[in-house]
Protein backbone atom coordinates (compact mmCIF):
# COMPACT_ATOMS: atom_id res chain seq x y z
CA UNK A 1 0.00 0.00 0.00
CA UNK A 2 1.43 3.63 -0.98
CA UNK A 3 2.58 5.25 2.42
CA UNK A 4 1.77 2.55 4.04
CA UNK A 5 5.52 2.46 5.83
CA UNK A 6 6.58 5.70 8.00
CA UNK A 7 9.53 6.10 5.65
CA UNK A 8 7.19 6.65 2.43
CA UNK A 9 4.77 8.67 4.39
CA UNK A 10 7.66 11.14 5.34
CA UNK A 11 8.85 11.33 1.66
CA UNK A 12 5.43 12.18 0.47
CA UNK A 13 5.15 14.93 3.04
CA UNK A 14 8.18 16.79 1.32
CA UNK A 15 6.00 17.21 -1.97
CA UNK A 16 3.14 18.96 0.00
CA UNK A 17 1.20 18.65 3.03
CA UNK A 18 -1.52 16.71 2.41
CA UNK A 19 -1.34 13.18 2.46
CA UNK A 20 -3.46 10.24 1.62
CA UNK A 21 -3.52 7.40 3.56
CA UNK A 22 -5.59 4.35 1.86
CA UNK A 23 -6.19 0.77 1.64
CA UNK A 24 -7.80 -1.47 -0.91
CA UNK A 25 -10.45 -4.34 -0.13
CA UNK A 26 -12.55 -6.86 -2.15
CA UNK A 27 -15.98 -5.00 -3.17
CA UNK A 28 -18.01 -8.51 -3.37
CA UNK A 29 -19.09 -8.34 -0.03
CA UNK A 30 -20.30 -4.25 -0.52
CA UNK A 31 -22.33 -2.44 -2.26
CA UNK A 32 -22.31 1.54 -2.64
CA UNK A 33 -25.57 1.26 -0.86
CA UNK A 34 -24.56 -0.53 2.03
CA UNK A 35 -21.19 1.14 2.84
CA UNK A 36 -23.18 4.14 3.26
CA UNK A 37 -25.45 2.74 5.53
CA UNK A 38 -22.35 1.40 7.55
CA UNK A 39 -21.58 4.98 7.63
CA UNK A 40 -24.40 6.47 8.50
CA UNK A 41 -27.56 4.73 11.06
CA UNK A 42 -30.77 4.92 9.57
CA UNK A 43 -32.02 7.39 11.45
CA UNK A 44 -29.32 10.19 11.44
CA UNK A 45 -30.65 11.60 8.76
CA UNK A 46 -29.33 14.96 9.36
CA UNK A 47 -25.55 14.04 9.64
CA UNK A 48 -23.65 15.52 6.89
CA UNK A 49 -22.71 12.71 4.34
CA UNK A 50 -22.98 11.47 0.36
CA UNK A 51 -23.17 9.27 -1.72
CA UNK A 52 -22.54 10.06 -5.69
CA UNK A 53 -23.13 7.30 -8.59
CA UNK A 54 -23.60 7.43 -12.55
CA UNK A 55 -25.03 5.75 -15.22
CA UNK A 56 -23.27 6.66 -18.24
CA UNK A 57 -24.97 6.85 -21.99
CA UNK A 58 -23.75 5.26 -24.69
CA UNK A 59 -25.35 4.47 -28.73
CA UNK A 60 -26.25 0.81 -27.11
CA UNK A 61 -28.04 2.26 -24.10
CA UNK A 62 -27.16 3.13 -19.99
CA UNK A 63 -24.07 1.49 -18.86
CA UNK A 64 -22.90 1.78 -14.82
CA UNK A 65 -20.28 4.68 -14.18
CA UNK A 66 -16.81 3.11 -13.11
CA UNK A 67 -17.13 4.73 -9.87
CA UNK A 68 -19.28 5.50 -6.54
CA UNK A 69 -18.26 7.79 -4.00
CA UNK A 70 -19.32 8.37 -0.52
CA UNK A 71 -18.55 9.76 2.81
CA UNK A 72 -19.35 10.59 6.51
CA UNK A 73 -18.04 13.01 9.24
CA UNK A 74 -17.02 15.32 7.17
CA UNK A 75 -13.91 17.33 9.38
CA UNK A 76 -14.98 20.93 8.99
CA UNK A 77 -18.79 22.16 7.48
CA UNK A 78 -18.96 25.72 5.88
CA UNK A 79 -22.60 27.10 5.84
CA UNK A 80 -23.47 30.27 4.23
CA UNK A 81 -27.03 31.95 4.19
CA UNK A 82 -26.85 35.62 2.53
CA UNK A 83 -23.40 37.15 3.78
CA UNK A 84 -23.71 35.19 6.93
CA UNK A 85 -20.85 32.12 6.70
CA UNK A 86 -21.01 29.76 10.16
CA UNK A 87 -18.06 27.41 9.40
CA UNK A 88 -17.90 24.33 12.08
CA UNK A 89 -14.29 22.59 12.64
CA UNK A 90 -15.40 19.21 14.12
CA UNK A 91 -11.50 18.44 14.13
CA UNK A 92 -11.19 21.74 16.77
CA UNK A 93 -14.67 21.68 18.41
CA UNK A 94 -15.03 25.14 17.45
CA UNK A 95 -18.29 27.13 15.59
CA UNK A 96 -17.01 30.25 13.90
CA UNK A 97 -19.57 32.99 12.59
CA UNK A 98 -18.11 35.52 9.85
CA UNK A 99 -19.91 38.04 7.63
CA UNK A 100 -18.39 37.91 4.16
CA UNK A 101 -19.24 39.82 0.81
CA UNK A 102 -18.65 36.47 -1.46
CA UNK A 103 -19.03 33.00 0.99
CA UNK A 104 -18.26 31.32 -2.39
CA UNK A 105 -14.63 32.53 -0.87
CA UNK A 106 -14.72 30.80 2.57
CA UNK A 107 -14.03 27.41 1.59
CA UNK A 108 -11.14 28.14 -0.58
CA UNK A 109 -9.66 30.45 2.09
CA UNK A 110 -9.44 27.25 4.47
CA UNK A 111 -7.71 25.21 1.88
CA UNK A 112 -5.56 27.43 0.31
CA UNK A 113 -2.63 26.18 1.94
CA UNK A 114 -3.03 22.78 1.40
CA UNK A 115 -0.74 20.98 -1.37
CA UNK A 116 -1.49 17.15 -2.35
CA UNK A 117 1.62 15.25 -1.58
CA UNK A 118 1.15 12.74 -4.32
CA UNK A 119 -2.23 10.84 -5.49
CA UNK A 120 -0.04 7.96 -7.27
CA UNK A 121 -1.99 4.41 -7.35
CA UNK A 122 -5.20 6.49 -6.67
CA UNK A 123 -8.61 6.04 -8.74
CA UNK A 124 -8.92 9.04 -11.21
CA UNK A 125 -12.06 10.18 -9.60
CA UNK A 126 -12.94 12.61 -6.73
CA UNK A 127 -10.80 11.11 -3.59
CA UNK A 128 -11.41 13.63 -1.53
CA UNK A 129 -12.26 17.40 -0.62
CA UNK A 130 -15.34 20.05 -0.68
CA UNK A 131 -18.74 18.09 -1.21
CA UNK A 132 -21.96 20.16 -0.81
CA UNK A 133 -24.46 22.06 -2.51
CA UNK A 134 -24.54 25.62 -4.27
CA UNK A 135 -28.04 27.22 -4.34
CA UNK A 136 -29.73 29.32 -7.31
CA UNK A 137 -29.63 31.91 -5.08
CA UNK A 138 -25.53 32.06 -4.91
CA UNK A 139 -25.52 34.21 -7.91
CA UNK A 140 -26.41 37.02 -5.69
CA UNK A 141 -23.14 37.14 -4.54
CA UNK A 142 -21.39 38.17 -7.41
CA UNK A 143 -24.90 40.21 -9.13
CA UNK A 144 -25.36 42.50 -5.93
CA UNK A 145 -26.70 45.41 -8.00
CA UNK A 146 -29.07 43.98 -10.21
CA UNK A 147 -30.02 40.67 -8.03
CA UNK A 148 -29.88 42.05 -4.67
CA UNK A 149 -31.68 39.78 -2.13
CA UNK A 150 -34.07 42.54 -1.01
CA UNK A 151 -35.94 41.28 -4.40
CA UNK A 152 -36.07 38.12 -4.26
CA UNK A 153 -38.62 35.75 -3.98
CA UNK A 154 -40.26 34.65 -0.69
CA UNK A 155 -37.88 31.89 1.26
CA UNK A 156 -40.24 30.13 3.05
CA UNK A 157 -37.76 27.28 4.08
CA UNK A 158 -34.68 29.45 5.15
CA UNK A 159 -32.18 26.57 3.65
CA UNK A 160 -28.57 27.44 3.58
CA UNK A 161 -26.99 29.18 0.23
CA UNK A 162 -24.22 27.34 0.34
CA UNK A 163 -23.78 23.75 2.57
CA UNK A 164 -20.15 21.99 2.17
CA UNK A 165 -18.68 19.30 4.09
CA UNK A 166 -15.03 18.78 4.24
CA UNK A 167 -14.21 15.19 3.61
CA UNK A 168 -11.13 13.63 4.41
CA UNK A 169 -12.23 9.98 5.05
CA UNK A 170 -13.68 8.99 1.68
CA UNK A 171 -14.84 5.32 -0.11
CA UNK A 172 -14.32 4.95 -3.79
CA UNK A 173 -15.92 2.23 -5.55
CA UNK A 174 -14.09 0.82 -8.69
CA UNK A 175 -16.58 -1.13 -10.36
CA UNK A 176 -14.18 -2.45 -13.10
CA UNK A 177 -11.37 -3.74 -10.78
CA UNK A 178 -14.03 -4.81 -8.01
CA UNK A 179 -11.72 -2.79 -5.92
CA UNK A 180 -13.09 -0.52 -2.87
CA UNK A 181 -10.74 2.10 -1.95
CA UNK A 182 -10.67 3.17 1.35
CA UNK A 183 -9.10 6.77 2.12
CA UNK A 184 -7.83 9.17 4.54
CA UNK A 185 -6.31 12.34 4.29
CA UNK A 186 -3.88 13.57 6.94
CA UNK A 187 -2.77 16.82 6.97
CA UNK A 188 0.51 16.95 8.41
CA UNK A 189 0.37 21.19 9.23
CA UNK A 190 -1.90 19.96 11.89
CA UNK A 191 0.04 17.80 14.10
CA UNK A 192 3.71 18.66 16.16
CA UNK A 193 5.46 15.49 14.14
CA UNK A 194 5.20 13.21 11.45
CA UNK A 195 5.21 10.44 13.84
CA UNK A 196 2.41 11.94 15.33
CA UNK A 197 0.92 12.78 11.76
CA UNK A 198 1.24 9.40 10.85
CA UNK A 199 0.00 7.18 13.76
CA UNK A 200 -3.05 9.49 13.92
CA UNK A 201 -3.61 8.92 9.85
CA UNK A 202 -3.53 4.97 10.70
CA UNK A 203 -5.82 4.95 13.44
CA UNK A 204 -8.59 6.74 11.53
CA UNK A 205 -8.14 4.76 8.59
CA UNK A 206 -8.24 1.68 10.56
CA UNK A 207 -11.13 2.95 11.94
CA UNK A 208 -12.95 3.80 8.47
CA UNK A 209 -12.16 -0.07 7.53
CA UNK A 210 -13.58 -1.28 10.19
CA UNK A 211 -16.87 -0.14 9.95
CA UNK A 212 -17.03 -0.99 6.31
CA UNK A 213 -16.24 -4.86 7.34
CA UNK A 214 -18.21 -5.13 10.35
CA UNK A 215 -19.69 -8.34 10.44
CA UNK A 216 -22.89 -7.11 12.29
CA UNK A 217 -23.38 -4.41 9.25
CA UNK A 218 -26.77 -3.05 8.81
CA UNK A 219 -29.55 -4.94 6.78
CA UNK A 220 -31.12 -3.37 4.22
CA UNK A 221 -34.84 -4.45 3.47
CA UNK A 222 -34.59 -5.73 0.12
CA UNK A 223 -37.79 -4.91 -1.37
CA UNK A 224 -40.30 -6.09 -4.12
CA UNK A 225 -40.23 -4.04 -7.18
CA UNK A 226 -44.26 -4.96 -8.63
CA UNK A 227 -45.26 -2.17 -10.90
CA UNK A 228 -43.96 -0.95 -14.09
CA UNK A 229 -41.02 1.95 -13.61
CA UNK A 230 -40.88 2.84 -17.40
CA UNK A 231 -43.58 5.15 -16.74
CA UNK A 232 -44.18 8.31 -15.26
CA UNK A 233 -46.03 8.88 -11.65
CA UNK A 234 -49.19 10.41 -11.58
CA UNK A 235 -49.83 14.04 -11.58
CA UNK A 236 -48.54 16.03 -9.18
CA UNK A 237 -51.51 18.30 -7.82
CA UNK A 238 -50.23 20.66 -5.21
CA UNK A 239 -47.96 23.23 -6.28
CA UNK A 240 -46.32 27.08 -4.92
CA UNK A 241 -48.83 28.22 -8.08
CA UNK A 242 -52.12 27.37 -9.70
CA UNK A 243 -52.01 26.18 -12.69
CA UNK A 244 -53.64 30.37 -13.83
CA UNK A 245 -50.88 31.88 -12.12
CA UNK A 246 -48.43 30.36 -13.76
CA UNK A 247 -49.75 30.83 -17.54
CA UNK A 248 -49.97 34.15 -16.17
CA UNK A 249 -46.43 34.40 -15.27
CA UNK A 250 -45.78 32.80 -19.27
CA UNK A 251 -47.78 35.61 -21.10
CA UNK A 252 -45.47 38.65 -18.98
CA UNK A 253 -42.62 36.74 -19.89
CA UNK A 254 -43.67 36.82 -23.65
CA UNK A 255 -44.20 40.21 -23.33
CA UNK A 256 -40.71 40.99 -22.23
CA UNK A 257 -39.82 38.48 -25.22
CA UNK A 258 -41.60 40.90 -27.96
CA UNK A 259 -40.67 43.87 -26.56
CA UNK A 260 -37.38 42.84 -26.98
CA UNK A 261 -36.11 43.14 -22.91
CA UNK A 262 -34.97 38.68 -23.30
CA UNK A 263 -34.77 36.09 -25.46
CA UNK A 264 -35.66 33.30 -22.92
CA UNK A 265 -36.32 32.55 -19.89
CA UNK A 266 -36.52 29.41 -17.39
CA UNK A 267 -40.37 29.94 -15.32
CA UNK A 268 -40.40 26.81 -12.96
CA UNK A 269 -42.86 25.50 -10.07
CA UNK A 270 -42.59 23.76 -7.00
CA UNK A 271 -44.64 20.78 -6.63
CA UNK A 272 -45.54 18.83 -3.51
CA UNK A 273 -46.24 15.65 -2.22
CA UNK A 274 -45.52 13.89 1.10
CA UNK A 275 -44.73 10.66 1.65
CA UNK A 276 -43.43 8.01 4.17
CA UNK A 277 -41.08 6.58 2.38
CA UNK A 278 -37.41 7.55 3.90
CA UNK A 279 -35.68 9.82 1.63
CA UNK A 280 -32.53 7.01 1.36
CA UNK A 281 -35.15 4.24 0.14
CA UNK A 282 -36.58 7.23 -2.25
CA UNK A 283 -32.98 7.36 -3.27
CA UNK A 284 -32.80 3.88 -4.07
CA UNK A 285 -36.21 3.52 -5.58
CA UNK A 286 -34.41 6.20 -8.09
CA UNK A 287 -31.67 4.58 -9.09
CA UNK A 288 -34.24 2.00 -11.37
CA UNK A 289 -36.48 4.61 -12.23
CA UNK A 290 -34.41 7.11 -13.19
CA UNK A 291 -30.58 5.79 -13.64
CA UNK A 292 -28.98 9.66 -14.90
CA UNK A 293 -25.14 10.55 -15.38
CA UNK A 294 -25.17 11.96 -11.59
CA UNK A 295 -26.75 9.80 -9.15
CA UNK A 296 -26.63 11.97 -5.66
CA UNK A 297 -27.91 11.43 -2.61
CA UNK A 298 -26.73 14.20 -0.10
CA UNK A 299 -27.52 15.04 3.34
CA UNK A 300 -26.51 18.57 4.37
CA UNK A 301 -27.74 21.38 6.83
CA UNK A 302 -31.86 21.64 6.60
CA UNK A 303 -32.76 19.73 4.31
CA UNK A 304 -31.51 16.50 2.65
CA UNK A 305 -31.36 16.49 -1.84
CA UNK A 306 -31.77 13.23 -3.77
CA UNK A 307 -31.22 14.03 -7.47
CA UNK A 308 -30.48 12.07 -11.16
CA UNK A 309 -29.38 14.80 -12.59
CA UNK A 310 -28.44 14.21 -16.64
CA UNK A 311 -26.51 17.61 -16.64
CA UNK A 312 -22.87 19.08 -15.95
CA UNK A 313 -22.96 22.31 -14.42
CA UNK A 314 -19.23 22.65 -14.65
CA UNK A 315 -16.52 20.12 -14.55
CA UNK A 316 -12.48 20.83 -14.60
CA UNK A 317 -10.29 18.17 -15.29
CA UNK A 318 -6.46 18.79 -14.92
CA UNK A 319 -7.32 22.29 -15.92
CA UNK A 320 -9.43 21.83 -18.78
CA UNK A 321 -12.98 23.31 -18.39
CA UNK A 322 -15.75 21.52 -19.69
CA UNK A 323 -19.98 22.70 -19.89
CA UNK A 324 -22.40 20.70 -21.24
CA UNK A 325 -25.12 22.43 -21.86
CA UNK A 326 -29.00 20.61 -22.45
CA UNK A 327 -31.80 21.94 -24.09
CA UNK A 328 -33.98 20.60 -26.48
CA UNK A 329 -36.30 17.33 -25.57
CA UNK A 330 -38.21 14.52 -26.36
CA UNK A 331 -39.28 11.10 -25.72
CA UNK A 332 -38.00 7.99 -25.83
CA UNK A 333 -39.48 6.24 -28.45
CA UNK A 334 -41.08 2.60 -27.51
CA UNK A 335 -38.82 0.90 -29.99
CA UNK A 336 -35.98 1.62 -31.80
CA UNK A 337 -37.41 3.01 -34.94
CA UNK A 338 -40.12 5.03 -33.10
CA UNK A 339 -36.53 6.42 -31.37
CA UNK A 340 -35.02 7.78 -34.35
CA UNK A 341 -37.87 9.16 -35.69
CA UNK A 342 -38.37 11.34 -32.62
CA UNK A 343 -34.68 11.94 -33.13
CA UNK A 344 -35.03 13.38 -36.29
CA UNK A 345 -37.64 15.22 -35.62
CA UNK A 346 -36.02 16.75 -32.59
CA UNK A 347 -32.97 17.72 -34.91
CA UNK A 348 -35.61 19.70 -37.42
CA UNK A 349 -37.45 21.18 -34.49
CA UNK A 350 -36.02 25.21 -35.17
CA UNK A 351 -37.94 26.47 -32.00
CA UNK A 352 -35.54 23.50 -29.95
CA UNK A 353 -32.81 24.31 -32.20
CA UNK A 354 -32.85 28.12 -31.74
CA UNK A 355 -32.88 27.83 -28.22
CA UNK A 356 -30.43 25.50 -27.95
CA UNK A 357 -27.56 27.18 -30.05
CA UNK A 358 -28.42 30.48 -27.92
CA UNK A 359 -27.91 28.22 -24.30
CA UNK A 360 -24.47 27.21 -26.26
CA UNK A 361 -23.26 31.03 -26.88
CA UNK A 362 -24.27 31.41 -23.22
CA UNK A 363 -21.81 28.11 -22.24
CA UNK A 364 -19.32 29.84 -24.54
CA UNK A 365 -19.21 32.94 -22.60
CA UNK A 366 -19.81 31.60 -19.09
CA UNK A 367 -16.35 29.49 -19.92
CA UNK A 368 -14.63 32.82 -21.55
CA UNK A 369 -14.35 34.55 -18.54
CA UNK A 370 -11.95 32.38 -16.98
CA UNK A 371 -10.63 30.52 -19.50
CA UNK A 372 -7.34 31.65 -21.56
CA UNK A 373 -7.21 33.76 -24.53
CA UNK A 374 -8.38 31.71 -27.82
CA UNK A 375 -8.99 28.08 -25.73
CA UNK A 376 -12.39 28.22 -25.64
CA UNK A 377 -13.74 25.88 -28.23
CA UNK A 378 -17.89 23.72 -28.81
CA UNK A 379 -16.26 20.42 -29.16
CA UNK A 380 -19.47 18.87 -30.00
CA UNK A 381 -22.20 20.59 -31.41
CA UNK A 382 -26.07 19.03 -31.00
CA UNK A 383 -25.96 15.78 -30.14
CA UNK A 384 -28.32 13.72 -29.08
CA UNK A 385 -28.12 12.15 -25.79
CA UNK A 386 -30.76 9.19 -24.57
CA UNK A 387 -31.89 8.82 -21.19
CA UNK A 388 -34.50 6.10 -19.35
CA UNK A 389 -37.85 8.23 -19.98
CA UNK A 390 -36.49 11.53 -22.56
CA UNK A 391 -33.51 12.00 -25.14
CA UNK A 392 -31.95 15.81 -25.41
CA UNK A 393 -30.01 17.58 -27.38
CA UNK A 394 -26.34 18.38 -26.21
CA UNK A 395 -23.26 20.22 -27.17
CA UNK A 396 -20.05 20.50 -25.22
CA UNK A 397 -17.90 23.59 -24.59
CA UNK A 398 -14.37 23.69 -23.17
CA UNK A 399 -11.76 25.96 -22.55
CA UNK A 400 -8.36 26.20 -20.17
CA UNK A 401 -8.45 27.52 -16.86
CA UNK A 402 -6.11 30.62 -16.50
CA UNK A 403 -3.51 30.24 -14.46
CA UNK A 404 -4.41 32.66 -11.98
CA UNK A 405 -7.31 31.44 -11.02
CA UNK A 406 -9.60 28.52 -9.58
CA UNK A 407 -12.04 26.06 -9.27
CA UNK A 408 -14.09 28.25 -7.18
CA UNK A 409 -13.82 31.20 -9.77
CA UNK A 410 -15.04 29.10 -12.69
CA UNK A 411 -17.87 27.86 -10.39
CA UNK A 412 -18.86 31.26 -9.61
CA UNK A 413 -18.86 32.54 -13.24
CA UNK A 414 -21.13 29.56 -14.73
CA UNK A 415 -23.71 29.59 -11.64
CA UNK A 416 -26.45 29.43 -12.44
CA UNK A 417 -26.30 28.16 -16.39
CA UNK A 418 -28.17 29.69 -18.83
CA UNK A 419 -30.53 26.44 -19.58
CA UNK A 420 -31.97 26.94 -15.73
CA UNK A 421 -32.48 31.11 -16.27
CA UNK A 422 -32.22 32.24 -19.90
CA UNK A 423 -30.39 34.94 -22.94
CA UNK A 424 -29.34 37.45 -21.65
CA UNK A 425 -28.85 35.72 -17.93
CA UNK A 426 -28.96 38.21 -15.64
CA UNK A 427 -32.16 40.27 -17.20
CA UNK A 428 -33.84 36.50 -17.19
CA UNK A 429 -32.68 36.18 -13.84
CA UNK A 430 -34.48 39.67 -12.70
CA UNK A 431 -37.77 38.69 -14.45
CA UNK A 432 -37.45 35.24 -12.20
CA UNK A 433 -37.28 37.44 -9.37
CA UNK A 434 -40.31 39.02 -10.29
CA UNK A 435 -42.78 35.83 -11.83
CA UNK A 436 -41.82 33.10 -9.45
CA UNK A 437 -43.22 33.06 -5.93
CA UNK A 438 -40.91 31.14 -3.56
CA UNK A 439 -37.11 30.98 -3.74
CA UNK A 440 -35.43 27.83 -5.90
CA UNK A 441 -33.03 27.11 -3.58
CA UNK A 442 -30.86 24.00 -4.54
CA UNK A 443 -33.27 23.28 -7.09
CA UNK A 444 -31.24 25.39 -10.64
CA UNK A 445 -28.19 25.84 -8.13
CA UNK A 446 -24.77 22.89 -8.45
CA UNK A 447 -23.87 19.91 -6.45
CA UNK A 448 -21.09 17.88 -6.47
CA UNK A 449 -17.30 18.08 -5.05
CA UNK A 450 -14.34 19.97 -5.22
CA UNK A 451 -11.36 17.73 -4.77
CA UNK A 452 -8.44 18.33 -2.88
CA UNK A 453 -6.19 18.39 -6.27
CA UNK A 454 -7.98 20.99 -7.75
CA UNK A 455 -10.45 19.00 -9.86
CA UNK A 456 -14.23 19.77 -9.86
CA UNK A 457 -17.13 18.10 -11.33
CA UNK A 458 -20.34 19.99 -10.44
CA UNK A 459 -23.71 18.32 -11.41
CA UNK A 460 -26.87 20.98 -12.54
CA UNK A 461 -29.58 20.47 -9.49
CA UNK A 462 -32.43 19.33 -12.19
CA UNK A 463 -34.45 16.35 -11.12
CA UNK A 464 -33.80 16.81 -7.94
CA UNK A 465 -35.77 15.95 -4.67
CA UNK A 466 -35.58 18.59 -1.58
CA UNK A 467 -36.79 17.03 1.92
CA UNK A 468 -36.71 19.75 4.07
CA UNK A 469 -35.46 18.27 7.37
CA UNK A 470 -35.64 21.61 10.11
CA UNK A 471 -38.44 23.30 11.59
CA UNK A 472 -41.89 23.36 9.76
CA UNK A 473 -42.16 26.59 7.93
CA UNK A 474 -45.26 26.74 7.81
CA UNK A 475 -47.27 26.07 10.21
CA UNK A 476 -50.77 24.66 7.79
CA UNK A 477 -48.52 21.54 7.82
CA UNK A 478 -47.84 18.97 10.52
CA UNK A 479 -45.58 15.67 10.08
CA UNK A 480 -47.82 12.57 11.05
CA UNK A 481 -45.46 9.74 12.68
CA UNK A 482 -47.18 6.30 12.24
CA UNK A 483 -45.51 2.97 12.30
CA UNK A 484 -42.22 4.34 13.53
CA UNK A 485 -42.39 6.33 10.18
CA UNK A 486 -41.92 10.31 9.42
CA UNK A 487 -44.24 11.54 6.97
CA UNK A 488 -41.73 13.96 4.80
CA UNK A 489 -42.78 16.80 3.07
CA UNK A 490 -41.12 16.39 -1.09
CA UNK A 491 -40.41 19.32 -3.05
CA UNK A 492 -39.89 18.58 -6.81
CA UNK A 493 -39.13 21.45 -8.99
CA UNK A 494 -39.60 21.99 -12.57
CA UNK A 495 -39.18 24.58 -15.27
CA UNK A 496 -39.86 25.05 -18.78
CA UNK A 497 -38.13 27.29 -21.06
CA UNK A 498 -39.94 30.01 -22.37
CA UNK A 499 -39.68 31.81 -26.39
CA UNK A 500 -41.62 33.67 -28.27
CA UNK A 501 -43.95 31.15 -29.76
CA UNK A 502 -44.37 29.32 -26.76
CA UNK A 503 -47.84 27.41 -26.42
CA UNK A 504 -48.84 28.43 -22.36
CA UNK A 505 -50.49 25.42 -21.96
CA UNK A 506 -47.27 22.77 -23.73
CA UNK A 507 -44.94 24.91 -20.94
CA UNK A 508 -47.29 23.55 -18.01
CA UNK A 509 -47.99 20.41 -18.94
CA UNK A 510 -43.89 20.29 -19.38
CA UNK A 511 -43.57 20.92 -15.59
CA UNK A 512 -45.97 18.64 -14.52
CA UNK A 513 -44.48 15.69 -16.24
CA UNK A 514 -41.22 16.24 -15.21
CA UNK A 515 -42.54 16.28 -11.86
CA UNK A 516 -44.25 13.09 -12.10
CA UNK A 517 -41.31 11.63 -13.89
CA UNK A 518 -39.26 12.53 -10.31
CA UNK A 519 -42.76 11.11 -8.60
CA UNK A 520 -42.44 7.33 -10.10
CA UNK A 521 -39.41 7.05 -7.57
CA UNK A 522 -41.43 8.22 -4.80
CA UNK A 523 -44.36 5.86 -5.85
CA UNK A 524 -41.76 2.98 -6.09
CA UNK A 525 -40.08 3.31 -2.71
CA UNK A 526 -43.75 3.18 -0.90
CA UNK A 527 -44.60 0.04 -3.00
CA UNK A 528 -41.30 -1.84 -2.32
CA UNK A 529 -40.63 -0.94 0.89
CA UNK A 530 -43.72 0.19 2.88
CA UNK A 531 -45.94 -2.67 4.74
CA UNK A 532 -48.01 -3.79 2.65
CA UNK A 533 -51.47 -2.24 4.79
CA UNK A 534 -49.91 1.22 4.89
CA UNK A 535 -51.25 3.32 3.06
CA UNK A 536 -49.46 6.99 2.43
CA UNK A 537 -51.82 8.88 3.29
CA UNK A 538 -52.74 7.02 6.53
CA UNK A 539 -52.83 9.04 9.82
Amino acid sequence: MPFSEFDKFKEASHKGNLVPLFRRIFSDHLTPVSAYRCLVKEDDREAPSFLLESVENSDTGNNVGRYSMLGAQPAIEVIAKGELVIILNHERGSRTERLMEDPMKAPYEIASNWKVAASEGLPNVFCGGWVGFFSYDTVRYAEKKKLPVEKAPFDDRSLPDIHLGLYKDVVVFDHVSKIVYILHWVCTEHFSSLEDAYANGLKQLDNLVARLQNTNMPKLFPGSIDMAIGKYGSAINQSNMTKDEYITAIHKAKDHILAGDIFQIVLSQRFERRTYADPFEVYRALRVVNPSPYMIYLQTRGCILVASSPEILTRIKKGKIINRPLAGTRRRGKNREEDLRLEEELLKDEKECAEHVMLVDLGRNDVGKVAKAGSVKVERLMDVERYSHVMHISSTVSGEIQDDLTSWDVLQAALPVGTVSGAPKVRAMELIDELEKTRRGPYSGGIGGISFTGDMDIALALRTMVFPTSARYDTMYTYGDIHNRREWVVHLQAGAGIVADSNPEDEYNECVNKAAGLGRAIDLAESAFLPPDFHRNSH
